[in-house]
């Protein structure tokens, strides 16, 4: 006889703490992507830094024309498991592995002229295309200091005080990255202060990057004004146009799923979780920003309201306060939204916490565990 299907929804037959990646949500936001390639001409990539579960790549690769990467070891996953475009960029390239980056990187952009000099020859004679990174110095960001690349003292990339017009000649591109979850008109404002800047050397490259922080697929974004930055790039100094998304990629397209160990009362209702902010989702503590949990409101909205803590001895480690409509128990499933990104790239052991394990929903609704993890991954890290 057939199986009794549940009426439970899935997340109640998932060990916990697990992330779940939503297969339906990825393509929905892969075909938004294509669609700006598609109506430009441009070229996106996936940042590796913001998502870079390779279970995903050959689906990833039917839409989107490569990978990008900050150093040698996402540079050599995306070349393995993408394949396409491999494209590279390090504030400071390390001597000891810039023949690796070679072997693997079809693309390698430079922080500075220096690093240019000094490992560009070697790179065009490998019969790779170089670029340099730019730092227009204009700031289009509010609330997220840490990710601001054109910062007061920022090490990220070049700025026109210190940029040295002889390493044109070997150059085939230019490359900035200013934006961090933002609409294309941060992106627009950018684009006006590094044409101001540096516009007499824009028409003698190939290619300009964009970089990232392009939320493109998040639901109001600007895309219209999007592409007609990109078609005036391209028309404008004949060049080819490249977009380096890493969030907009998986953007509400995954889930971290959690279970209540313990509820306590210090002053107001503590639900202990078993996923920890700490170690499962940092940029909670370092942006910081407040994750969205599935039927739950902000402290107070709703009748009962919990602060929600990892198990760790970290006392900070607390995701934030939210309120639901029936008290929290234990064994409670609490579901984490929009966890995709920035998160099972991120994930430490401290304090011995579990990793979660790394599931796939794909859009039939079946879900498989791609990796599990254990003690020995743990230890393995030590020595």
């Amino acid at each position: 006889m057939p199986g009794k299907i549940s009426a439970e929804p899935w997340w109640e037959h998932v060990k916990t703490p697990c992330f779940v990646v939503d297969e339906a949500g990825l393509i929905h936001n892969l075909e938004i992507l294509k669609g700006v390639m598609d109506r430009t001409g441009c070229k996106i990539l996936l940042a590796q830094k913001a998502f870079s579960m390779f279970y995903a790549y050959p689906l990833i690769r039917q839409y989107l024309c490569g990978t990008t990467a900050s150093g040698l070891y996402e540079a050599r996953l995306g070349q393995e498991y993408f394949g396409k475009e491999t494209h590279v960029y390090c504030p400071a390239y390390r001597p000891s592995e810039f023949d690796d980056i070679l072997a693997c990187a079809d693309d390698i952009v430079f922080n500075s002229p220096s690093q240019v000099e000094k490992f560009g020859a070697k790179a065009k004679a490998a019969g790779k295309s170089i670029g340099l990174r730019l730092n227009p110095l204009c700031s289009t960001q509010e609330g997220h200091a840490i990710y601001d690349p054109c910062a007061p003292g920022s090490r990220l990339g070049t700025t026109l005080e210190n940029f040295n017009p002889k390493v044109m000649t070997m150059l085939d591109g230019l490359h900035f990255h200013t934006l961090c979850e933002q609409d294309s008109d941060a992106l627009e404002q950018t684009v006006e202060a590094v044409e101001t800047q540096f516009g007499p050397w824009l028409s003698m490259v190939k290619w300009i990057n964009l970089g990232g922080g392009h939320h493109i697929t998040r639901p109001g974004y600007d895309i219209p004004r999007l592409e007609r930055i990109i078609t005036h790039l391209k028309n404008t100094y004949n060049v080819e146009v490249y977009l380096e998304p890493g969030e907009a990629v998986v953007l509400n397209a995954g889930y971290l799923v959690s279970s209540v160990l313990e509820i306590m009362e210090n002053d107001m209702h503590l639900a202990i979780l078993d996923t920890s902010a700490a170690c499962h989702m940092p940029d909670v503590l370092e942006m910081p920003y407040r994750p969205p949990v599935m039927d739950s409101g902000k402290a107070k909205e709703k009748p009962y309201t919990y602060r929600l803590g990892g198990p760790t001895c970290l006392a900070g480690d607390v995701i934030g306060d939210y309120s639901f409509d029936r008290p929290l128990v234990e064994g409670r499933r609490i579901v984490f939204e929009d966890m995709a990104l920035y998160t099972m790239v991120k994930t430490n052991t401290f304090n011995g916490m579990p990793l979660p394990d790394i599931l796939w929903r794909d859009k039939e609704g079946k879900i498989t565990v791609v990796k599990s993890f254990g003690y020995e991954d743990f230890k393995g890290r030590l020595s």
